[in-house]
C-alpha cells in the first residue's frame, strides 16, 4: 500500500526493497544532500542466531501514523522529500527491512531527519516483528522498537 504526497512517500510492501527506487522518490534539484537509512536483518540477537524476521502491520493504521511522521519530519527539517518503505513478510538474513530517504538543502538537516523519521517510526508505527530462531530458541513476537519486550509464539 502506498500513501504520497508533495514529496513525501509512504509504503508498506512484501516485495525486496530498492534502495535506487527510494533515492528516486526523494531526488530533488533544491536538494544538496539525500540521506539513505536501510535497516538489514541480522544473523543473531541477544546471544541467539536467526533464522529469519517476519513482519506484519495493520496496514491502514499504519499508513495513517507514517504519513503523519513523514509531514512532521518533513516540516520540521525543511526537507524537500521523504520517503518511508517498509518490509512486510519474511525478510531473510541480510535484506533490507526498511528503507528511509530524506532530501534536504544541507546534508546537516538530512542526517537529523533520517534519524528522527527511524526512530518515530519504530516507536508508533502499527508494525510488528516476529523473530525466528533457530535450534531450540523458538520465535519471539515483539513490537518493532528497540528495548520492547517480546512474548514467545506459540508452537
Amino acid at each position: 500500500m502506498v500513501w504520497q504526497e508533495n514529496g513525501l512517500h509512504v509504503e508498506l510492501t512484501y516485495d525486496h526493497l530498492n534502495i535506487n527506487a527510494s533515492m528516486d522518490k526523494v531526488r530533488s534539484s533544491k536538494a544538496g544532500a539525500i540521506v539513505i537509512f536501510a535497516g538489514t536483518t541480522r544473523d543473531n540477537f541477544d546471544g541467539k542466531s536467526v533464522k529469519h524476521l517476519e513482519y506484519s502491520s495493520y496496514i491502514p493504521m499504519a499508513i495513517s501514523t507514517l504519513s503523519r511522521i513523514a509531514r512532521s519530519v518533513s516540516s520540521k527539517h525543511g526537507l524537500t522529500g521523504i520517503s518511508i518503505t517498509h518490509r512486510l513478510g519474511t525478510v531473510p538474513i541480510g535484506e533490507e527491512s526498511i528503507l528511509i530517504a530524506v532530501s534536504a538543502p544541507h546534508r546537516q538537516a538530512g542526517w537529523r531527519a533520517g534519524e528522527e523519521a527511524l526512530e518515530e517510526t519504530k516507536e508508533k508505527a502499527e508494525i510488528w516483528k516476529l523473530e525466528e530462531f533457530g535450534g531450540e530458541d523458538g520465535a519471539i513476537w515483539r513490537a518493532n522498537k528497540e528495548g520492547s519486550i517480546g512474548v514467545p509464539a506459540p508452537r
